[in-house]
């Protein structure tokens, strides 16, 4: 699992002469871990459509429209449809189902019904699934503007407001394996035109803006469900001697093993604690690049050591404590991965 952790870094950004700052890929843990036997999971909704005349306002010019409909049938199934082909693209799973028909039996629409164990085994021995992924509620709050302007143009924008439950099931498992709010809000920023017609041609129709909002929350919460790479700023120190630029050299050409052994040459050979301090910190991310992360958390504690007793609780001092807590979440995560993707 170690070699998934990090990719290249993707990015050098020169801060100053004396920090260079780096953005790196890690990769993170789903918030739900699967059993080993997990394969082939089914998107299902479960989810009810709210009524048309519900939540939804349109302010025409002041004046709130007492005659709004918007359809949510559609965007309840592009939720699933986005959330399985997020899921898809990580490439976690051998196979990703999306179940067509309605599963719910009441018409409670803003009610947050589970799936019954019966239900969920039911699904899984039709479709041959392991797993259930269910939007079990999802409910949208959707607000449309037109303004009018002195200049004599007008401006639209819909903001929509989604909230809703996840849950993922077991067959044979009385209670779900994850259950998740979701919160989320999605803008159609300001447009601008001289006639309502233009305007109306610009800006989505509301069944479509729900849709919209359907396929942004489906595809943003798919970190539920399987590991997912996120981007995260690092930094080294860099200084006028010989040894220090052959490092930084090595460092922005990503060659962090020749880095790490110049500045392991300055640390060894340094007589002033800042020298130290700031090449065992640059170690430490050496170290984490190349995914030695305990051997990077104690180059951090060391670095961090130093800065508190010199220079006591300033921004350097408190930024590399921020990065000792970051390599600390690093190593937790590291055994979360190694159990999802079933690895020792």
């Amino acid at each position: 699992m170690k070699g998934l952790l990090y990719l290249p870094v993707i990015g050098l950004l020169t801060a100053c002469s004396a920090v260079r700052y780096i953005e790196i890929s890690a990769c993170n843990p789903s918030e739900v871990t699967y059993p080993p036997n997990v394969r082939k999971v089914l998107i299902v909704n479960n989810a009810l459509p709210q009524s048309p005349d519900s939540g939804y306002e349109f302010n025409l010019m002041g004046a709130v429209q007492d005659t709004c409909r918007a359809n949510a049938d559609s965007a309840l199934f592009d939720a699933c449809r986005a959330l399985g082909a997020a899921i898809v693209e990580s490439e976690f799973f051998d196979d990703v189902l999306l179940f067509q028909e309605a599963t719910r039996r009441d018409d409670a629409s803003y009610a947050d019904v589970q799936l019954s164990s019966e239900d969920v085994g039911a699904l899984c021995a039709e479709t041959g699934a392991d797993a259930v992924i269910s939007f079990d509620r999802l409910l949208f709050d959707m607000k449309k503007e037109i303004r009018a302007f002195p200049e004599g143009y007008l401006a639209g924008s819909i903001r929509i407001d989604v909230k809703g439950m996840v849950r993922s099931y077991l067959p044979g498992r009385k209670n779900p394996l994850l259950t998740a709010f979701v919160s989320d809000s999605l803008w159609i920023e300001d447009v601008f035109s001289y006639s309502l017609e233009d305007l109306s041609l610009s800006l989505p129709a509301p069944d479509d803006a729900l849709r919209i909002a359907g396929n942004f929350v489906g595809s943003k919460i798919s970190p539920l469900f399987v590991p997912h790479w996120t981007n995260e700023v690092r930094w080294f120190f860099t200084n006028n001697g010989a040894r220090w630029k052959e490092a930084t050299a090595y460092a922005a050409s990503g060659k962090w093993e020749k880095a790490a052994e110049r500045w392991q040459y300055i640390h060894d050979k340094a007589t002033r604690w800042s020298d130290k301090a700031r090449s065992a910190s640059n170690l430490a991310l050496a170290c984490e690049i190349t995914g030695q992360m305990h051997k990077a958390l104690e180059w951090a504690e060391l670095a961090f050591d130093l800065f508190e007793k010199n220079k006591g609780d300033d921004a350097r001092t408190r930024e590399q404590q921020l990065y000792i807590e970051a390599l600390k979440q690093r190593i937790a995560n590291d055994g979360k991965l190694n159990l999802q993707f079933g690895t020792e």
